[in-house]
């Protein structure tokens, strides 16, 4: 009876000791083809830093004393954002060569890191290359409307996610909604001020790197791809790897790649005299193919200003007559571009 008894005692000691909440969040997972790094951050701003170690086979697994909120994680160049919060466990398994579109959570917090991304993910459905290269007024208004139903319709798939996640991307929904109509808004007044088939404005007599000069009637004939770049232009010379491509891709098809430099002292304290020298010494350490020519007066050129360029690069397209075919075109790492030189038949 004694054994008995003190075996019960035990028994109930135990059924009533309440475990200790943790107070760390665990993480775990695999990234298939992972960056060279092999490592994962996770961070929020200047509060939070912590750098995970991959396994050979990229998987991992640690823990991470943390507030509760939403922290950035970042493996090689890509980013995403995940849920956190002491006593959770949480998973994160993705692909690195598609990353957004691949990752998936699980464990604890699942419902509001999935919720969050494809929340995120649905933009790219509705806000698409091709409308924001061809698309018009009503064309943007049926995205946002079509983006937003949509987005209301994930909302209902996650219906245990806390009102202050729901908030926060109701937020996010109408501020990409927001960015989207000011970024289009240029392009489509662009669209409506340079009609397709309407003459292009043209230029004259621009001092051509391979020598001499070139006015853009003597380029008639072809289809012109202009490429309104500088030395200084961070974005411009990231599009030369793509710009190489297509040229390659074109070679001795119905179409002219030409190049127009704004260079003027930008980056050269000012001084002309060395721009120039910079921009000969880009197109030749760069390799640069098609027709390199300079614009007479930087921003300040005719052409430059009637086409109403106040950014670059700008990509336009013209006809074999002259006309205009697309005064904004696609960038040569566009897809789009492509597929618009297929369409014409080039």
């Amino acid at each position: 009876m004694k054994r008995l008894l003190a075996l019960c005692i035990a028994l109930s000691l135990f059924a009533c000791k309440k475990e200790e909440p943790k107070d760390y969040a665990t993480i775990s997972g695999k990234i298939e083809n992972p960056h060279e790094s092999k490592t994962l951050k996770i961070y929020q701003g200047r509060n939070f830093e912590k750098v995970i170690t991959l396994a050979d086979d990229g998987t991992f697994k640690d823990t991470l004393k943390v507030v509760e909120g939403d922290y950035r994680i970042q493996h090689g160049d890509q980013f995403g954002v995940i849920f956190l919060k002491n006593d959770n466990e949480s998973t994160l398994n993705t692909n690195y060569e598609s990353f957004d579109k691949s990752m998936t959570f699980g464990g604890d917090g699942a419902d509001i890191n999935n919720f969050s991304l494809q929340s995120y993910l649905i933009s790219s459905d509705y806000f698409t290359e091709d409308l924001i290269t061809n698309g018009n007024k009503e064309d943007l208004d049926a995205a946002i409307k079509n983006y937003k139903n949509a987005y209301e319709e994930l909302k209902k798939e996650y219906t245990s996610v806390d009102s202050t996640h729901l908030a926060n991307m109701d937020k996010n929904v109408e501020g990409s909604a927001k960015q989207i109509t000011q970024y289009m808004a240029s392009k489509i007044a662009l669209r409506a001020q340079f009609k397709k088939g309407s003459p292009s404005p043209t230029f004259a007599n621009y001092e051509n790197f391979a020598g001499g000069n070139t006015s853009l009637a003597d380029l008639k004939g072809k289809y012109i791809y202009m490429d309104i770049w500088a030395t200084w232009c961070g974005p411009c010379k990231a599009e030369i790897p793509s710009l190489k491509k297509v040229e390659k891709q074109f070679e001795g098809k119905n179409v002219e790649f030409v190049s127009i430099s704004v260079d003027e002292g930008r980056g050269y304290n000012g001084n002309p005299d060395e721009a120039y020298k910079g921009w000969k010494k880009m197109i030749t350490d760069k390799e640069l193919g098609g027709v390199q020519l300079l614009a007479d007066n930087g921003f300040r050129s005719a052409f430059i200003q009637d086409y109403k360029i106040n950014g670059i690069p700008r990509f336009i397209l013209v006809d074999p007559e002259g006309n205009i075919v697309n005064a904004d075109a696609p960038r040569p790492s566009n897809p789009q571009l492509v597929k618009l030189f297929k369409e014409l038949g080039i």
